[in-house]
């Protein structure tokens, strides 16, 4: 890769890195903050040495203070700010960097000397700290087009349509419920069984299974 060419890839990052990246921008999701975006994670040292030489021995602005950044360690991701805000947006950054504290990154804007406002870095060894999870899929913008997004899949137990019993007939509903009652009254099934008839969630593989040992217990009985 070109010591020109910014990579956003947070896959470049170290796993732990990677997992506290995602934490991050999902805190900052669930506060509401949404518009903001990785502008680079993985920072190769001949990179890291070519900013450093920027506004020192070649033209242009200074934009890093050293040559040991924890980007090269893939410890480190920059973020700036979407639209409508200003792409360093000092409010949003301030209201993420207290985000990140929290979690246990280190945020730029902290340092008593040489503040960097959009550099989150954490070490080697980061854990999630007590409390804290990912809630789901955590989608992390890499460009200003887009957002940050949390995907939560229902943790309901997803029940199949197709098995649940559906006589198509009231009489046959109606004669089935009558059996369960029965069968309650008897104390041969307990009554929650029959709830779960009323309340249209019975399964068809749950209700022979429970016609079957009805049958057999009564049969039992008669013998």
């Amino acid at each position: 890769m070109s010591v020109t060419t910014t990579c956003r890839d947070l896959s470049e990052l170290t796993a732990a890195a990677q997992t506290a990246c995602r934490l991050f921008f999902q805190e900052c999701y669930k506060s509401g903050i949404k518009n903001i975006f990785i502008t680079e994670t993985y920072r190769s040292p001949a990179r890291q040495r070519y900013l450093y030489a920027q506004g020192r021995t070649r033209p242009g602005k200074v934009v890093t203070w050293t040559l040991n950044s924890n980007h090269a360690s893939r410890l480190a991701w920059d973020i700036a700010v979407g639209p409508p805000a200003a792409l360093y947006d000092l409010a949003t950054l301030n209201k993420v960097g207290a985000i990140a504290r929290r979690l246990g990154i280190t945020w730029g804007g902290d340092w008593s000397r040489n503040i960097d406002r959009p550099h989150f870095e954490v070490i080697s060894n980061w854990t999630m700290p007590k409390g804290y999870k990912l809630e789901g899929q955590v989608v992390v913008p890499s460009n200003s087009k887009l957002k940050v997004q949390l995907i939560v899949k229902d943790k309901k137990e997803e029940k199949s349509m197709s098995n649940v019993w559906n006589p198509g007939s009231p009489a046959i509903r109606t004669e089935t419920e009558d059996f369960l009652a029965k069968a309650v009254k008897d104390g041969v099934i307990n009554d929650s069984h029959l709830k779960v008839l009323q309340n249209g969630t019975m399964t068809t593989d749950r209700l022979v299974g429970l016609q079957m040992t009805i049958l057999n217990r009564r049969d039992k009985v008669s013998k």
